[in-house]
């Protein structure tokens, strides 16, 4: 049983534990490309740990190899062999009806995956057939204007990605300041960014309720936004950036879309007017590291019991 239970426990502290103290740490504001890495891996290595604890509590009496023929065959995948013959190999029904739920908890998320990046896809093409009906183009910017008062900058990931800006935001800020916004978004829709967000949102509503999918999603969304707000600041000040942040803040963005004021704009600006220094280099590759090996843990873990 204690190939079952390292993994389960894993599990308890990857998605309730660490997730406590990451949200309270220093460094994710500071290495915020890292820190996403961090969260995705975070939510990688617990579904595997997941379901590496429902397939071992299954094959508890049984050697590990003898549990992924029975798992196999219970799919109908394992070559000259019937579910049948692979229980009577060893494995009773009671394994073979709890081998599938260590398959479940790794398609769950895949299906919402599937569900929600093909829901943001619909939002996404409906808004950017309203925009070509609405909007007007402004090239000086590279973005389209709406006709509407409250100051509002974002972009419309995908492949018929758009800037908008409203034409309150034209009115309250400068040249330079929406240069600067601007930029941000370009760096969103270069980056991917909505695919993070994308995963995020389908992981927590595979899991909801688990620390980990709430603070996953809310952390992922926040970091997202300060990577933009570098990427504008290697071409623009840190006041106009700041500035047009302040502005856009009330803005709000439809939901397929990414917005210029975003989440914990507050943090931003505390973050762009203050700037700390970046950790070394050794720590930044030590956490870069980290981030990547920690999905295989669970594994590592479970070969070292066995």
């Amino acid at each position: 049983m204690i190939t079952a239970a390292a993994p389960a426990g894993y599990a308890v502290v990857v998605g309730a534990v660490i997730p406590y103290f990451l949200v309270r740490a220093r460094w994710p504001h500071r290495l915020p490309a890292i820190a996403v890495l961090t969260w995705q891996g975070l939510s990688l290595t617990f579904v595997m740990a997941t379901a590496l604890a429902l397939y071992h509590l299954a094959l508890a009496d049984h050697h590990v190899h003898d549990g992924l023929i029975g798992l196999l065959s219970a799919c109908g995948l394992a070559p000259h062999m019937s579910p049948g013959e692979a229980t009577s190999g060893g494995l009773t029904p009671a394994d073979t009806a709890v081998l599938p739920a260590s398959v479940a908890v790794v398609l769950l998320p895949m299906g919402w995956l599937v569900c929600t990046a093909w829901s943001a896809r619909r939002q996404r093409r409906r808004h950017a057939d309203m925009l070509t009906m609405i909007g007007v183009q402004a090239p000086e910017y590279g973005a389209t204007v709406v006709e509407y008062a409250v100051p509002a900058v974002y972009c419309l990931p995908g492949r018929r990605c758009r800037i908008v800006v409203t034409r309150g935001a034209l009115e309250a800020l400068t040249d330079a300041q929406v240069r600067a916004v601007v930029e941000h978004e370009k760096a969103h829709i270069r980056g991917r960014h909505h695919l993070l967000h994308v995963a995020t949102r389908a992981f927590a509503r595979a899991f909801p309720g688990l620390p980990l999918a709430r603070h996953a999603a809310e952390q992922t969304a926040l970091l997202l936004e300060m990577i933009a707000d570098d990427k504008a600041l290697r071409f623009h000040s840190r006041d106009a950036l700041a500035t047009a942040l302040c502005e856009v803040a009330a803005g709000r963005a439809p939901q397929p879309a990414l917005g210029a004021g975003g989440p914990g704009t507050l943090i931003r600006l505390h973050r762009i007017l203050t700037p700390e220094a970046k950790p070394h280099a050794a720590t930044r590759l030590g956490l870069a590291v980290a981030s990547v090996t920690t999905p295989f843990l669970p594994l590592l873990l479970t070969c070292c019991l066995l």
